[in-house]
């Protein structure tokens, strides 16, 4: 990131020229920093994978001319293997700015990661015999990956909180929406990526809601004020835009090269969700994302079908052993089939492997499901933990239903009192519901309206910007979930 500096005269009046504020941006977000710790992970793995064959082969040659007579040439293993190290790094969470888990926390998950690496990677060697580097290379690799690996993540863990690597943000506001910038990121985590300059008091503002020494008040005008304190971006959060609008400020800074962001959208790229009590539909309608053209149904459809398939080869011994536990315990149904809303409303009958006791709605009264809930039967609560109850909506992802990734669907009795109770709650049956989605990586279980209004914010976000990547991305952190138990009921 470069940016110009001020120049100040010995009269005291500062001269801006040309200058700018200048930051490197990609598909309109700054390139993340867990981006270049992929790539540096990715580099760290393909060197040790060079360590371990000189090691192992000696000689020290360039190219390593032993392991190249007898494994073949060695390009096309080492990116392999780097690139199943990385994306196992990435299912076990170790991708994620707001992650709050300890240095012991993050060796624990990279020694998880690796062995689900060397799991994929034994598949692909006995697929491709061509690719196999040899058990004492693998071993070396291992050793030096590991030690490299939780060396870089270290250090990452210490800098993330640096203020030399956040934006420097100024909220034009001061009232009731730029504090809920402080109440919806009130964790530490989730202000990794900016530092809040100070707030600036609008005059279309109700009262003052934020702390007082937070405030600031330009002297010299607003875009002069942002320039000399370095600020890269500007968040516009008044209560009433009506009054007081510094247009033509607002206009130089954009020139200037300073972003200018709404609140909406600053606390929906920050937060990974759309604020409803924020949101308007004009926001909606003129805001990118919401794809929904035949190259992105496709290639959704085509990572269903394919992804699917495979599972319930993979998990055929696992579904038929609960299958068995599931009838053994009170010789009930297998299956547990319900009705619940799918793409733009249309029902559909959901298909899982029941966890709770067969009378568990007796009285035919839609219940929501609860902590520690006394009807989830003792085979029920073990398969739920592991989401294994999830298996045979596979069938209904073949069949079309569903997807892979998507908001959940709920019962239509829920879905007509949450249409009622929170605002754009229908909006999240424009796409397929999903076994798994973004509200569930990222929220826990939902067991109210209250949980079902914080989960919508997430679904938006995901109906707003699902693509190809964005749905591989849950995927992954799926495995996370599932690994380590988060939000199961």
């Amino acid at each position: 990131m470069s940016r110009s500096s001020l120049t100040v005269h010995a009269d005291g009046v500062a001269d801006f020229g040309e200058q700018r504020v200048v930051t490197l941006r990609v598909f309109k977000s700054h390139i993340h920093r867990l981006g270049a710790l992929a790539l540096l992970d990715a580099c760290i793995i393909v060197l040790a994978v060079h360590a371990a064959i000189q090691l192992r082969f000696t000689g020290f040659s360039v190219p390593p001319l032993a392991f190249e007579t007898s494994l073949g040439p060695l390009w096309p293993k080492a990116p392999l293997m780097a690139g199943v190290f990385v994306l196992s790094i990435a299912a076990l969470g170790l991708y994620q700015l707001r992650q709050r888990a300890r240095f012991a926390g993050t060796c624990v998950r990279l020694a998880i990661a690796f062995c689900v690496a060397h799991a994929v990677l034994a598949l692909i060697f006995y697929l491709a015999p061509s690719l196999y580097v040899g058990r004492g290379v693998m071993v070396l690799t291992s050793g030096f990956a590991f030690i490299g690996l939780a060396l870089a993540h270290y250090v990452f863990l210490r800098l993330v909180d640096e203020e030399v690597f956040k934006r420097r943000v100024l909220v034009w506001g001061a009232g009731k929406r730029a504090a809920s910038i402080g109440t919806r990121l009130r964790r530490r985590a989730d202000q990794r990526g900016f530092n809040i300059i100070g707030f600036v008091p609008a005059p279309g503002d109700a009262g003052t809601e934020v702390p007082a020494e937070r405030l600031v008040t330009p002297n010299r005008g607003l875009c002069a004020f942002a320039l000399r304190l370095k600020v890269e971006e500007i968040v516009v959060a008044a209560d009433d835009r009506r009054s007081g609008f510094p247009a033509a400020e607002l206009l130089e800074c954009r020139l200037r090269g300073i972003q200018v962001s709404d609140i909406a959208s600053f606390l929906e790229l920050e937060s990974g969700r759309v604020s409803v009590e924020l949101t308007h539909p004009s926001w909606l309608i003129f805001s990118d994302g919401f794809n929904c053209n035949f190259l992105r149904l496709a290639s959704k459809r085509l990572l269903d079908v394919v992804l699917s398939v495979v599972i319930l080869i993979l998990t055929m011994p696992l579904a038929l052993l609960t299958a068995a536990a599931i009838y053994l315990e009170d010789r009930g149904p297998v299956f547990y089939r319900q009705i619940r809303t799918g793409q733009n409303g249309r029902p559909f009958t959901i298909v899982k492997f029941r966890s709770m006791t067969p009378d568990a709605e007796r009285d035919g009264v839609a219940v929501w499901a609860q902590e520690k809930d006394p009807r989830v039967t003792r085979v029920g609560a073990l398969i739920r933990r592991l989401r294994i109850d999830e298996l045979p909506q596979l069938l209904n992802v073949l069949a079309g239903h569903m997807s892979l990734v998507g908001p959940r669907p709920e019962r239509p009795t829920f879905v007509e009192q949450l249409a009622q109770a929170v605002p754009y709650y229908p909006q999240r049956h424009f796409v397929k519901p999903g076994i798994t989605g973004w509200a569930q990586v990222r929220y826990s279980y939902t067991a109210s309206q209250v949980d079902a209004r914080h989960k919508l914010e997430y679904d938006l976000f995901y109906v707003k910007h699902h693509s190809f990547a964005f749905d591989l991305m849950v995927l992954l952190q799926t495995v996370e979930i599932v690994l380590f138990r988060i939000g199961s009921r």
